[in-house]
């Protein structure tokens, strides 16, 4: 039976002074933390999905994968800096120490915030976004990805976010948006086709 380990966050994230858009994980899984960098496990859509969104060549190596998101002005990172965690179980994190979220955003021209998935919004609400208030910095708008099961249907939709979003000069609390529409939802609006809560700032 798998037993919990404390982690550390062992590999840097990606961005430049440029990077306009951050996309932030959970913490790395297994797969990744062998390879060192983000979305390692051949079954994560992830590039897949970044891959299709900016009409670029799939990337295969770390540097492929980096010159991709710095050449769209994209940073990654994750929102755990080191936590107990079983495997790669999100459900399982616990004793979380956050990432320097902040201090990342006064390096460069971030204007939205991307949480790649429920989990990752979850802890951004609870340890980064109070730390950010905190510090009277302006927030990023802030968007939690959709999740699907095709890659097409899936980056057509989180593409749809992208621009909805980045487009949008206001930055006001979180409220949900609805995926079919580009105006705001009621909070809590649950998407039936991803099964998954696309939380953004309007």
């Amino acid at each position: 039976m798998a037993e919990y380990q404390h982690l550390k966050h062992e590999f840097a994230p990606v961005f430049n002074n440029d990077s306009k858009i951050l996309i932030l994980g959970t913490f790395p899984s297994v797969k990744s933390r062998e390879q060192q960098f983000y979305y390692g496990h051949p079954q994560n859509r992830f590039w897949k999905v970044l891959s299709y969104i900016t009409k670029e060549p799939l990337p295969t190596t770390i540097t492929e994968k980096k010159q991709l998101l710095l050449s769209h002005n994209i940073a990654i990172w994750d929102v755990i800096a080191s936590c107990d965690i079983i495997g790669s179980s999100d459900s399982s994190i616990r004793n979380v120490i956050p990432a320097d979220i902040a201090g990342l955003l006064a390096k460069t021209s971030i204007t939205a915030i991307f949480g790649n998935g429920n989990k990752a919004c979850e802890l951004f609400q609870k340890y980064t976004a109070p730390a950010l208030t905190a510090l009277a910095q302006h927030q990023p708008r802030q968007c939690c990805l959709a999740a699907g099961s095709t890659v097409r249907p899936l980056a057509r939709k989180n593409k749809s976010i992208f621009n909805t979003i980045i487009s949008c000069e206001s930055f006001l609390p979180l409220t949900a948006l609805n995926p079919d529409r580009e105006s705001p939802a009621p909070p809590h609006w649950n998407c039936p086709r991803y099964a998954q809560q696309t939380y953004c700032s309007p």
